[in-house]
């Protein structure tokens, strides 16, 4: 890959940034995040330069997903936390902030300071039933 085309996460799997690497089979890596947001944050990282889980094909989000479990039972065990969040976002307006496809197996904790809100909306169940056919998936 190019170095116009590398985010620091292909850097770290080419082995050109240091990282604490807690996982790795043929698709996915994973390594600590150096912003923790609790003891444990890991990141899994597709191996292929993938900006968004829309862009990625479907062997390697299922085990992006697959490693991710087994990352979050191994952190459950390790750190004990009162709960746990699986994070995956897309484009800037997803709240991602590097271009290339990951999630975040983040420990949480009662008060631990960590949020995530959003403003719920109820359109009912009319305009959810357009919004699925709109999807057009069944």
């Amino acid at each position: 890959m190019g170095d116009e085309m590398a985010t620091i996460f292909s850097r770290i799997i080419d082995g050109e940034l240091p990282c604490a690497k807690v996982y790795e089979d043929d698709l996915v890596f994973a390594f600590m995040d150096a912003g923790q947001v609790n003891p444990g944050h890991v990141l899994v990282v597709t191996k292929k330069p993938y900006e968004t889980l829309m862009d990625a094909d479907e062997e390697s989000a299922a085990a992006m997903m697959r490693a991710a479990c087994r990352i979050a039972k191994a952190v459950q065990a390790a750190f004990n936390p009162d709960g746990m969040t699986i994070l995956q976002s897309n484009k800037a307006a997803g709240w991602q902030t590097v271009p290339h496809l990951h999630l975040h197996v983040v420990p949480r904790y009662h008060g631990d300071g960590a949020d995530l809100i959003w403003p719920r909306k109820e359109p009912g169940m009319e305009k959810l039933l357009e919004y699925a056919a709109k999807i057009g998936m069944t």
